[in-house]
């Protein structure tokens, strides 16, 4: 293992990363709550104590704690979702009334991460890593309300969308003296998306042959992640990252469906955090983050905006910003055997006049429990997993239909989910 080439690590990194394009749904919004194994098991509150070898995706400046490590690691994702619609005596609704609930409940979402020592002040890495995403498959659902005499979702067959997001970085981090460390992770993110059974729509489209049905198209671009960690005393530490917005490409195929022209930007996001150790075996710690949905017009803007899909500053889906609050736990209990532990809480993104169109991406829920633990098996191996469950939300609102409101029906969105990791992570030298 000692003898592992940075060839041979460039290579596993870059299929590891082609998996991590797995269609998933991620937690806040659509950013998953956290990356590798240990940051799962701490619900994402690692922004002051990320020190491992996916440590450049929650805080670039945390690699220079990590040693000379390799993490790769599977991730086990299951969103359950779907809605209800109801509909008012004897009227009619264009979406179904009743039950109805997405397919693909399953979803594998890999990771890599490699970090090298180059000397006690500075460091390198590279990792791979899925950030997020969305996926939805509703079936040719059929018989449905009164008025309209047709099949699917949104009377256009078999409908859904898929969101997959890779990102792929190399970070410098490095200790500019006792206290402080920082790190900046140039990041390249490859995008593709789906969607289908939307045709009800293009009457109100831009561009109605690129609004649904084309298969997956691509979008690309280059960001950067910045980050902090500042040690105000033997046992406390602080940690702040920052992630600027990062422009994409625009998916020409569904340049009728989303604002701008088919713009989906990533957007800017930052977080900040406390790490302390209550003693020598317990660290505590506390997280913040914010994502800015709503500086992405495809995401921010309101689904009933006055504009035909795909215009200049057209439709979106609707998401306010996101804050999420976490806390989570570390235990050492023997030389072998870590425990770990968090929770997070979060504002829902969709409000009551937008559930029509996040049919497609219900990502509601505001809750997540974690825990997990390290096993160090001895010669620089161990095993790590992390467990999250997310419980049911709920959001209900008017359909609102391509010709307008529709009062007669309430559409009910709700989400629960639940993931399982494990990794397999390699300390050399040992």
């Amino acid at each position: 293992m000692k003898k592992i080439s940075i060839k041979t690590i460039s290579l596993v990194a870059l299929l590891i990363g082609v998996g991590a394009g797995t269609p998933a749904f991620a937690t806040e919004g659509y950013f998953m709550n956290g990356v590798g194994a240990a940051s799962k098991a701490l619900a994402g509150a690692d922004v002051a104590n990320a020190h491992n070898a996916l440590a450049s995706a929650n805080n670039p400046a945390g690699i220079l704690g990590a040693g000379d490590v390799l993490e790769i690691g599977v991730s086990l994702f299951s969103p359950k979702r779907g809605f209800t619609g109801t509909t008012a005596p004897m009227a009619g609704a264009f979406t179904p009334n009743g039950e109805v609930t997405s397919g693909q409940d399953y979803f594998p979402v890999p990771a890599f991460g490699y970090v090298r020592q180059l000397d006690a002040s500075s460091a390198i890495s590279l990792a791979a890593y899925g950030n997020g995403g969305m996926n939805t498959t509703y079936g040719d659902v059929f018989p449905r309300n009164v008025g309209f005499p047709c099949s699917g979702v949104f009377c256009g067959g078999k409908s859904g969308v898929s969101l997959n997001q890779l990102y792929v970085s190399g970070t410098y981090a490095r200790r500019l003296n006792d206290q402080i460390s920082i790190g900046i992770s140039p990041t390249y993110v490859l995008q593709a998306f789906k969607a289908s059974g939307l045709g009800a729509f293009a009457g109100v489209s831009s561009s109605p042959a690129n609004m649904t049905n084309r298969n997956y198209d691509w979008s690309s671009g280059f960001g950067v992640r910045l980050g902090a960690e500042i040690a105000l005393s033997d046992n406390f530490r602080i940690g702040a990252v920052f992630q600027p917005k990062i422009n994409m490409s625009e998916f020409d195929a569904y340049a009728g469906l989303f604002a701008d022209h088919g713009d989906f930007d990533i957007p800017a996001n930052y977080s900040l955090g406390l790490a302390m150790d209550a003693s020598d075996n317990l660290t505590l710690m506390l997280g913040y983050r914010h994502i800015s949905y709503s500086d992405v017009n495809s995401v921010g803007n309101s689904g009933q905006t006055p504009l035909p899909f795909g215009a200049a500053n057209g439709p979106g889906f609707g998401w306010d910003d996101v804050d999420t609050v976490k806390f989570g736990m570390e235990y050492k209990a023997s030389d072998a055997w870590t425990w770990r532990a968090g929770i997070s809480s979060n504002n829902n993104p969709i409000g009551p006049e937008d559930v029509t169109l996040n049919i497609l991406a219900p990502g509601v829920v505001e809750l997540h429990l974690t825990g997990g633990f390290a096993h160090d098996m001895g010669n620089g191996n161990a095993i790590e997993a992390a467990f999250m469950y997310a419980p049911e939300t709920k959001v209900r609102g008017i359909e609102v239909t391509p010709m307008g409101p529709n009062p007669s029906q309430t559409i009910e969105l709700n989400m629960h989910q639940f993931e399982a990791t494990i990794s397999w992570v390699h300390k050399f030298g040992n």
